[in-house]
This record gives structure tokens, C-alpha cells and sequence, in this order.
């Protein structure tokens, strides 16, 4: 277990920070949790609202069996105990954006009780734990800046079916909580409950924070509603520890309440002091019966899971004999994974070798070669104007010896700008790498007539310059030469 040293310097003592996440995801689901209305991202306001959306009388709710599913899926993808038994209940307000004038949830009895999730920070690994899943509706959304004096409501989102995942206060500085909320992320997208699109809404962190002195009891703590972005959560807990910190040494106190970050100012601003469970009037919803889950349910479930980040990391590490930060990188997102895979399939075929012997240079070239080009390019890997085969292509080409690493980068380059196969741009362009050992010895000759100076340094122990005469070499044959066979015939060249 991990102690975080983060720590907020205050005018006499130190202070740490508290925090614990609510991270509300959007399941992936083609219906809302209560209706048939589609969820589609991006559709004209109030087009996909069913009557129960909009709350019309006599209307009653039908739960959505594939949101049960994946919040099921979910849980055990972070080895949290599933009830077998739940039961949805009614939380109680007023607002615009909720016609029914409750939202349906799941406080008493959730779908998933308690579980973890590793992360990794600088300072090492650490477990936070995660106290519940549990599903519930989400409300409309209302638009202010569509005329002066009026607000406009969209029913959209309404009923849309979310995933309340409940962290434990287990995190102890910005870094541990972008962690936990990356691999959260890592984690949905890996098992497709959640497509964890933070800047379309689908994935929100409602952020609690509270400060203490080191050992003391848990501080006061204030919520802070729909934060969309990693980044955002860090900043906000980042201002808000400080404020709390700050407002305690002045004398004052922190008030339970609710606040909004601007990310604008980079500040959090009051929105209402917090409510307690018993202000909402929960109470069994009774339009739907309890949640009953069958072990065959439930093993279809588990069996529909597909290899996580952690186990695939450790598989690359053990069985693909991959460093542990490459195998991190392309375990971080679910596309990354896939595009590697496919990589590697290609590549053991096209080579004629297995996956193990492939699997480092294909590691390599995708970090730091693909990645490289697809940031310069502002792309992600699955807008990659480079396919997989295409990629495997080039790495058999380097196997072979019809390119160098020069060369190959040029047809590389020359690949992400166009997207022609690797093969048709060396055979229109001429690139092959060449091993004539009389073109090359030609070239060193001409290199050591016109560098009698260095020739003579580099037989007198000057063995540095080596790498000088292999470049002017190069150079010479525009790079097409086998560095292997020039390296050779350099040595005996220079005697």
C-alpha cells in the first residue's frame, strides 16, 4: 500500500486531502433505462423522448434488461460482490429538466456492492476500493444560452440509463484520483458498459473533498457536481483543497455543500448547501419490481467478459516479453490494445515467425513511430491512416533486409501521408535497401579519398570516428545501403 506524500503546505502544518469520486457513466445501450426512446448522441432537442421520458400520465416504466447486463459486467470486472437481489427507489425533488418530478435509483439495495480497482501513480500502485454500482436515470438538460430571457429544456438525455460507480475516500492527492478516474475509464471501455466519452457527457465525476491534518478524523467535505475531464478533476481538487485550507487557518469553517468548477477561472463557486438522503423522501419505487438476477444470468455474464488491462499487461510482460512501461501503453485504452493485436497477428504471418519473436519491434515501431505520426497529426489510433497489415508490412520488410531503419521511415512517412502499402511505395520509388558489396566499396573509397585527415585520426585511435565514416557513407549511397554490410566492409577498409 501506497502513502501518498501529497501533501497542501498551510501557514503552520501541513495538511491532507480527502477524496472520494462518484463517477456517473452512461451504459452502452441502444434504448433509455425505462423506455424504448433511442440514446443516440446528438440528435435535435426533444426528438428521442418517449411518453414514460416525458412523464405523461398512466405512463409506466419497463426495465431495460441490457443495462442490467452491463452494470452486472461492470461489477465483475472489478471483482465486486453482485446482489442477486435489488430493487430500485424513487429520489424526490423538483427541477426543470425532471419531468416526473423524481429520478429513479437505487439507494437502499444497489445491483453491485463492494469492489477495487488498482492504479498506478509515480509513487507506485495503491487499491481504491469502490462501494457501490448502482443504476438510475438521467435527468434532461436545460440550455440558457438560447435566448436572454428564457431557458429551453431538452428531454433528450432524459431516462438515459447511468451507472453511479461510488469510490470509497481512498484518494489522497490529484494524481491518485486522475488515475482512478483513467482507469476506470480503461476499464468500461475494455467491457463496453460505457463508450466513456467525458467531453459528450457520457462519463461525469461528481468530486468529494475534504482536508485534514495527517491522522486526524475525516474534515468536512464539499461536492463538486459534473466535472467532464481529467484534467478538470485535478484542477478542482487541486482550488478546492486549497480553499478549504485556507478558509480553516482564518479562522472559519467548511460547509457541507455543493459546488461547480469553472474551468474558465479554475475555480470551484458555491451552487446549494449539500442535502442529506432524507431531504430526497426516498422511498421503493412502486411501479417496478425488485431486480431478481439467475445464476444463469449471471454466468453468461461473467463469460462475456473479455481479457482486462491488468491481465492483458501481465500476459505482454510474461508471455510477450515486452518491457512493463510498452506494455502499459498499449493496455491503457481498449483501441490501442486491438490495433496491437492485429499488428501482431499480421505480423507473425507475414514474418513466418511466432508472436513472441515479432512482438518487441512491433511494440517499438507502434509507441514511438505510429503514435509519433498520429499525434503530429492530432488522429487517434482508429482514424490511423495506416492499417495494421499495412504496419506488419513494413516491419517484415526491415525483417528481410529490403529496408534499412532509414528507409523504412521514409516509405513510413510516405505511408501517413498517403496510405499506400509499404510494398507498391518501395517498388515505384526504388527505396530497396541494397547489399552490392562493389557499389558499396566504391562509396568508401570515395569517402576515404576525400577525408585523409580522418582516415588518418581513425588509424591512429581515434575509433570514434567510425560512426562518421558509416554516416558519409550512407549518405553516399542515399541511404539505401545494408548498414550491416557497410559496417564490414568499412572495417576492413580502414584496416
Amino acid at each position: 500500500m501506497v502513502v501518498s506524500k501529497y501533501r497542501i503546505q498551510g501557514a503552520s502544518d501541513d495538511w491532507e486531502v480527502v477524496i472520494g469520486l462518484e463517477v456517473h457513466a452512461q451504459v452502452t445501450s441502444n434504448a433509455k433505462l425505462f423506455s424504448g426512446a433511442s440514446t443516440e448522441f446528438g440528435a435535435e432537442p426533444n426528438t428521442q423522448v418517449s411518453l414514460v421520458d416525458a412523464a405523461m400520465p398512466g405512463m409506466l416504466p419497463v426495465l431495460n434488461g441490457e443495462c442490467v447486463r452491463q452494470a452486472v459486467r461492470t461489477g465483475m470486472a472489478i471483482e465486486a460482490r453482485i446482489n442477486a437481489w435489488s430493487r430500485f427507489d424513487r429520489k424526490n425533488y423538483f427541477y426543470a429538466d425532471l419531468p416526473q418530478g423524481y429520478q429513479i435509483s437505487q439507494l437502499y439495495h444497489p445491483i453491485v456492492g463492494e469492489g477495487a480497482i488498482e492504479i498506478e501513480t509515480e509513487e507506485g500502485s495503491k487499491t481504491v476500493g469502490v462501494e457501490r454500482i448502482h443504476l438510475e436515470q438521467d435527468a434532461g438538460k436545460l440550455m440558457h444560452d438560447q435566448h436572454p430571457n428564457f431557458s429551453y429544456v431538452d428531454l433528450n438525455r432524459s431516462g438515459v440509463a447511468l451507472m453511479e460507480i461510488v469510490s470509497k475516500p481512498d484518494m489522497r492527492s490529484p494524481d491518485e484520483a486522475g488515475a482512478y478516474v483513467r482507469k476506470l475509464r480503461a476499464i468500461l471501455r475494455y467491457v463496453g458498459s460505457c463508450d466513456g466519452n467525458m467531453e459528450q457527457g457520457s462519463m461525469r465525476a461528481d468530486v468529494n473533498v475534504s482536508v485534514r491534518r495527517p491522522g486526524d478524523s475525516l474534515g468536512t467535505r464539499c461536492e463538486i457536481k459534473n466535472v467532464n475531464s481529467v484534467r478538470f478533476i485535478q484542477q478542482a481538487i487541486e482550488y478546492e483543497a486549497r480553499r478549504q485550507v485556507d478558509l480553516i487557518e482564518e479562522g472559519g469553517a467548511v460547509v457541507q455543500e455543493t459546488r461547480l468548477f469553472d474551468p474558465d477561472k479554475g475555480e470551484t463557486r458555491s451552487l446549494r448547501s449539500k442535502e442529506d438522503a432524507h431531504d430526497y423522501r426516498y422511498f421503493p419505487d412502486p411501479d417496478l419490481l425488485p431486480v431478481e438476477l439467475s445464476t444463469a444470468f449471471l454466468d453468461e455474464c461473467r463469460h462475456s467478459l473479455p481479457e482486462l488491462p491488468d491481465a492483458k499487461r501481465l500476459r505482454y510482460v510474461e508471455q510477450l516479453g515486452l518491457s512493463a512501461y510498452n506494455a502499459s501503453v498499449l493496455t491503457a485504452e481498449a483501441e490501442t490494445a486491438r490495433w496491437f493485436e492485429a499488428l501482431l497477428a499480421e505480423s507473425a504471418l507475414k514474418q513466418q515467425k511466432p508472436e513472441t519473436q515479432v512482438a518487441k519491434a512491433a511494440a517499438n515501431w507502434l509507441i514511438s513511430d505510429l503514435f509519433g505520426a498520429l499525434n503530429r497529426l492530432g488522429k487517434t489510433i482508429e482514424q490511423s491512416p495506416v492499417s495494421p497489415a499495412h504496419g506488419a508490412e513494413l516491419l517484415a520488410l526491415v525483417a528481410n533486409g529490403t529496408l534499412s531503419g532509414t528507409l523504412a521511415k521514409q516509405v513510413f512517412e510516405i505511408m501517413i501521408e498517403s496510405g499506400e502499402d509499404p510494398a507498391s511505395i518501395v517498388a515505384a520509388r526504388g527505396l530497396q535497401q541494397t547489399s552490392d558489396t562493389g557499389a558499396i566499396e566504391a562509396a568508401i573509397a570515395d569517402v576515404m579519398t576525400s577525408n585523409p585527415d580522418k582516415v588518418a585520426e581513425y588509424r591512429s585511435g581515434k575509433d570514434k570516428l567510425f560512426g562518421f565514416f558509416v554516416g558519409q557513407v550512407m549518405r553516399a549511397m542515399a541511404g539505401k545501403a545494408n548498414p550491416q554490410v557497410v559496417n564490414e566492409l568499412l572495417k576492413k577498409a580502414l584496416g
